[in-house]
């Protein structure tokens, strides 16, 4: 295994994009994995295939369907609309997920001689999803570990920060205008500042607005 190389999961997002910028800083080799598993808008991958040329950056498409035939969600059909209610997971809510593509991720890290797999989850603005979790990524490592038998490394940069930190981050590695205007986060399918209205635009842009107000502050340079 490469301890060199690291495998990024990868969709496009300002999160994901953050974290290919920030593994192509950390690491001398990086290929990203973007899975297609039937999610609401097919603009999201070709966002993540943009970004990956942009960037010079091995990319591989896994085909994910079967997750949309077994949970299907707001985040994978049209017709259901986008809620969050208090005390509820949000309609956008994939069961299994991030279990799939970090599996997957490393039978695809073992083929290409990847140690390191980095993903941008977060438990300061994960919505309550359970899989982006600190503890269920330390399982899942251990578990995917024992169950080849390999000593893969999980890496999650934005575990612990919010949206703000996630921009100065960005900024930080000089990938902040770019990251601004040509990553997908918009559950409508629009790129940069996407629709402003879904719950994605409106923390990503919360997040904007307190890294922006923060810099002018004093707080950044």
């Amino acid at each position: 295994m490469n301890t060199d190389k690291a495998l990024v999961v990868f969709s496009g997002g300002q999160d994901s994009t953050t974290c290919l910028f920030w593994a192509k800083k950390a690491f001398k080799e990086v290929e990203a994995v973007t899975f297609n598993y039937g999610q609401r808008h097919v603009a999201e991958l070709d966002c993540a295939k943009e970004i990956a040329g942009d960037l010079n950056v091995p990319h591989h498409i896994l085909d994910m369907s079967l997750l949309n035939q077994l949970a299907p969600s707001a985040l994978t059909r049209t017709d259901e609309e986008i809620t969050h209610h208090e005390g509820e997971l949000p309609s956008t809510f994939v069961p299994g997920r991030n279990l799939l593509f970090l599996s997957f991720a490393g039978i695809l890290a073992k083929q290409i001689g990847a140690k390191h797999i980095v993903t941008g989850v977060c438990e300061t603005d994960f919505s309550g999803y359970p899989d982006c979790r600190d503890i269920f990524v330390k399982s899942l490592n251990v578990s995917l570990n024992l169950s080849m038998d390999e000593q893969f490394v999980f890496h999650t940069p934005l575990m612990w920060i919010n949206k703000a930190q996630t921009w100065e981050m960005a900024d930080e590695l000089g990938a902040f205008r770019y990251i601004q205007e040509n990553t997908l986060t918009c559950y409508n399918g629009l790129k940069g500042s996407g629709c402003g209205e879904c719950p994605a635009c409106d923390l990503r842009q919360r997040g904007l607005e307190e890294y922006v107000s923060g810099v002018k502050g004093g707080k950044g340079s």
